[in-house]
């Protein structure tokens, strides 16, 4: 099982490294959709989506959908506090809240 757990892990990672490089694309293109979708980083960060989701295919194999879908949300918590440090974004006690209750909710999944 644990290759199937390290492609989750994998999965996890290729897509909080493509959400930030989505977000450095989107403030990198100038006004305009076309040029939002050829900018690089907004390329990397689809081609790095893909990885994710290659890895989570291989991981859904053997672990359960009910387990592995919501172990992605902890990518939410990483990109969160990431961006609070990238860009400044809000990390007030509502996005706390908040990353309290999807760790509180990844624990209990896997706890049972």
């Amino acid at each position: 099982m644990l290759p199937y757990y390290l492609a989750l892990a994998a999965g996890i990672v290729f897509g909080v490294v493509g959400q930030i490089l989505l977000k450095m694309g989107a403030e990198r293109a100038p006004a305009g959709i076309i040029s939002q979708f050829l900018e690089p980083y907004t390329i990397v960060g689809f081609a790095v989506y893909v990885a994710a989701a290659c890895c989570y295919i291989v991981s859904i194999k053997k672990i359960p959908l009910s387990l592995a879908f919501p172990s992605v949300s902890v990518s939410y918590v990483v990109v969160a506090v990431a961006a609070h440090f990238l860009w400044g974004e809000p990390l007030g006690m509502a996005q706390f809240a908040g990353i309290g209750l999807i760790c509180g909710g990844i624990l209990l999944l896997h706890a049972a």
